[in-house]
């Protein structure tokens, strides 16, 4: 049995529609249909009004840089192979804050602001400057 990986997801019922879609490269959020709100990571209850009245809905795939840090050390496999990387916050443009790694840009040339665009790798998605590829 090979060793251990913490970069796999563990989906379960309610979010394998996520990780399906981002299996075919589209990036999912959830909108409530009470306040409209959008919202990510997805829970089953909007976190702005607690209503249960939330779907999914297909994301632009734009975003902008909020924050970001450069791992130069990580002992969990297979991110020990993967260092340096940018593990990063951005502002979707339909508003939630979601958790990622930014790909495909030098770190000087990181700035809070700077719009991106998702990709995905093997499965999950990342970000990368605008304009390149979604794949």
């Amino acid at each position: 049995m090979g060793a251990a990986r913490y970069d796999l997801p563990e989906p379960d019922a309610f979010t394998r529609p996520y990780w399906a879609a981002a299996a075919e490269g589209r990036l999912l959020i959830r909108r409530c249909a009470e306040c409209g709100r959008a919202h990510h990571y997805p829970r089953e209850f909007c976190p702005y009004c607690w209503s249960e009245e939330v779907g999914w809905e297909e994301a632009s795939g734009r975003a902008t840089l909020y924050t970001w840090s450069t791992v130069h050390r990580n002992d969990l496999p297979p991110f020990g192979e993967r260092t340096p990387y940018t593990a990063a916050v951005v502002d979707l443009a339909e508003g939630p804050r979601m958790m990622t790694q930014v790909v495909a840009c030098a770190e000087a040339e990181l700035a809070a602001g700077m719009p991106l665009r998702v990709a995905f790798r093997e499965g999950n998605p990342v970000f990368g400057p605008e304009g390149e590829s979604r794949s």
